[in-house]
């Protein structure tokens, strides 16, 4: 079991920034690839970044290379996603999920992923 709670979430203007952490328990987390999605309203949960269990591999969406980075630091047993040039289209809820596995292979799916978190609202203001 994979118990995540993500942090960080709140009111941004446009071309800011924002870290999120999502903080795991159990010794399962530092085996687990960590993946970051985002729903917004009237829309379904989408990928947006993952990282495999040791930092080895990284995946991004489209819309977030280059702006957004996601990292991990398994002596905290915390994952980070680090957001810059905010844009209006960010706006979401944005949840951390893990997928129990030590593939470097970053699955894009929701259905691939086992536990998640509550999720934290990011609204960018234009």
């Amino acid at each position: 079991q994979v118990q995540l709670v993500e942090s960080g979430g709140g009111l941004v203007q446009a071309g800011g920034s924002l870290r999120l952490s999502c903080a795991g328990t159990g010794r399962s987390f530092t085996r687990s690839v960590v993946g970051w999605f985002r729903q917004a309203p009237e829309k379904e949960r989408a990928f947006v970044a993952g990282i495999s269990w040791n930092g080895g591999s990284t995946d991004y969406t489209n819309s977030v290379k280059g702006r957004f980075t996601v990292s991990r630091d398994n002596a905290k047993n915390t994952a980070y996603l680090q957001m810059n040039s905010l844009k209006p289209e960010d706006t979401a809820i944005y949840y951390c999920a893990a997928d129990q596995t030590l593939s470097q292979f970053v699955k894009t799916a929701v259905n691939a992923y086992d536990f998640w978190g509550q999720g934290t609202q990011i609204t960018v203001s234009s």
